[in-house]
């Protein structure tokens, strides 16, 4: 018999280079979140280099749970996510990388012309170019192409062939047409002109907002692509036009959703659509 490596071999080797992994389940994302973090009342892990009060021991919080910790890794509680794992995945941003996700030929082909050549690791689909540096991840920067990096995280499917090299300037321009799904909203907007202080720069408001708008989001049962769009509408609505809100407040908005089960994409695409609707 042949002797395969399981998924929490791999993420344990992942460690010991400095990738932080976590487990991944049927269609390719995390591990919903355990009761105790559900409604995010532990805190939550809002950022990879300033980690939340969550000393929840499960593999809560989406791209936020992955870890470098091997003694986390190995832990029991994570042991039960592994024995259930569809895959292994990795935190692009912790690991000082930046992923271009090619999902067809034409995206591929697009690369292989206008950017430095880099290590290459092939996919079901196409081929996840890999850089040295991090950036604000974004979906769709062209046709067929995403970019995996902070707030993030992409597929183990390999060390890849060919020798890294830094992010490129033509990578980072790819998210200067299309606003990134964490950046702060523009503080010059029209309800700000009459000049004076933001009506809604009291934390207490604004935290109260972001927690309720998080509660909604976890008690969803059924239609959660349309409760996470809701809830980010309702957000913008409030605060998008002030430039209240920061990327942690909305890291914390797409952990909760990636905690019920929607991508990043999906993630994205509701708060493009968010700000469509109100004209940001």
């Amino acid at each position: 018999m042949i002797a395969t490596v399981s998924h929490l071999d791999t993420a344990l080797k992942l460690a010991t280079h400095g990738v932080p992994a976590l487990p991944l389940r049927e269609g390719k994302v995390p591990f919903r979140n355990c009761p105790a973090c559900a409604k995010n009342a532990c805190g939550g892990r809002p950022n990879m280099k300033t980690p939340g009060p969550c000393t929840c021991p499960a593999p809560c919080h989406g791209w936020a749970a992955a870890t470098t910790d091997p003694n986390v890794i190995n832990s029991t509680p994570w042991r039960r996510a592994w024995r259930e794992a569809a895959g292994v995945a990795y935190h692009p941003g912790g690991a000082d990388l930046t992923v271009l996700d090619l999902d067809n030929p034409a995206a591929i082909a697009w690369a292989r012309e206008n950017l430095p050549a880099t290590r290459i690791v092939l996919t079901t689909r196409g081929e996840h170019w890999i850089y040295q540096g991090t950036m604000q991840g974004a979906n769709d920067v062209r046709p067929g192409v995403d970019i995996k990096s902070t707030m993030a995280y992409a597929r183990w499917l390999g060390p890849g062939t060919g020798t890294m090299t830094a992010l490129p300037d033509a990578v980072r321009a790819l998210t200067v047409k299309k606003s990134a799904p964490a950046r702060p909203v523009a503080t010059t907007m029209p309800a700000m002109a009459r000049g004076g202080d933001c009506p809604h720069r009291s934390s207490a408001y604004l935290e109260r907002g972001i927690a309720m708008a998080e509660q909604r989001i976890a008690a969803a049962r059924s239609a959660i692509h349309a409760t996470v769009y809701g809830v980010l509408l309702a957000v913008l609505s409030t605060h998008g036009r002030c430039g209240c809100l920061t990327n942690a407040h909305i890291a914390r908005l797409f952990t909760a959703a990636q905690a019920k089960g929607e991508t990043l994409r999906h993630c994205t695409d509701a708060w493009t659509n968010a700000r469509t609707t109100l004209g940001l």
